[in-house]
């Protein structure tokens, strides 16, 4: 999808959409990669997200899995307040990369911030309950997941950078492809691509968060690290290639006018409550200066 804004498709058109295709809903089959958890629309020997190199095959090798048989076994949802009018959603023990979702309590409706493979009754109960969904937009392609089974449960389209289009494991007409730096998906929430990660690697800035004081969703575009005072900018996490420096820096400039209190990432309360976004512009400049000299 090209162009600035989302809103009108959004709140007007994502339903009438969706449900022409849910007629066609096929059983929870398809194959589920165990290392990444990206669902693909037919059985196949290798997942091409974990051969590249920003992922990995573990030494025992591939394996797959279902969403029938995730939701046969001991997992069950994991739903926990991840900040104001943010709810973390994910499942217990964690499966694949572990990653949780965020449902944002935006003015126009909840949106779907990342995905998690996992989605059982509780979970649509439970999403269902907090109003539903208005839209998925995902950070980048290792947190696709089963993004199409979510999409067409609550009638919604996903928001997916058109740079990373390559990596769509199943196709649907629920995918939504943006284009540029910049898209509106609704009042106050604005989905950015700094490109760190990936070349679509995206952002969400929620300028009106409870507190007023803006929140970005990075997942790990923008990576939430253990002493909470930085953040960091990789090519790959699991394998430890660091991003080039050009990107970083250009990222760095995209996001220099936003404003944000918090930034939330990737995993369960690895969320930077103050001052994120001096954060983010002083671990850029830190970055340039390790990897310039």
């Amino acid at each position: 999808m090209t162009g600035t804004s989302a809103k009108n498709l959004l709140t007007n058109g994502s339903t009438t959409m969706v449900q022409h295709y849910k007629e066609a809903l096929p059983p929870n089959d398809y194959p589920i990669c165990v290392t990444c958890g990206t669902q693909y629309s037919e059985p196949r020997a290798s997942c091409p997200v974990c051969l590249d190199e920003r992922q990995y095959v573990p030494l025992s090798g591939q394996a797959w899995t279902t969403l029938s048989r995730l939701r046969s076994g001991a997992r069950r949802a994991s739903v926990h307040p991840q900040g104001p009018g943010v709810l973390g959603i994910g499942c217990e023990p964690k499966f694949a990369i572990g990653q949780r979702a965020l449902l944002v309590k935006a003015a126009d409706g909840n949106v779907l911030w990342d995905c998690v493979p996992y989605l059982d009754e509780e979970l649509i109960d439970i999403v269902n309950a907090e109003g539903g969904l208005s839209a998925i937009a995902i950070s980048h392609p290792h947190y696709y997941a089963t993004m199409v089974d979510w999409a067409r449960e609550f009638e919604v389209p996903v928001y997916l950078h058109t740079a990373d289009r390559q990596w769509v494991g199943r196709s649907d007409p629920v995918l939504q492809f943006w284009d540029g730096d910049r898209m509106e998906l609704a009042s106050g929430l604005v989905l950015y691509r700094p490109g760190v990660h990936f070349p679509g690697g995206t952002v969400m800035h929620w300028d009106d968060d409870p507190d007023g004081l803006g929140a970005l969703f990075s997942g790990d575009i923008i990576q939430v690290i253990p002493d909470f005072t930085h953040v960091a900018f990789m090519y790959s996490y699991p394998n430890l290639i660091p991003e080039r420096p050009d990107v970083v820096e250009a990222a760095a400039e995209l996001l220099a006018p936003l404003a944000y209190e918090r930034l939330y990432g990737a995993w369960w309360d690895f969320i930077l409550p103050r001052a994120a976004d001096r954060i983010v512009q002083d671990s850029a400049t830190r970055y340039l200066k390790f990897t310039r000299g």
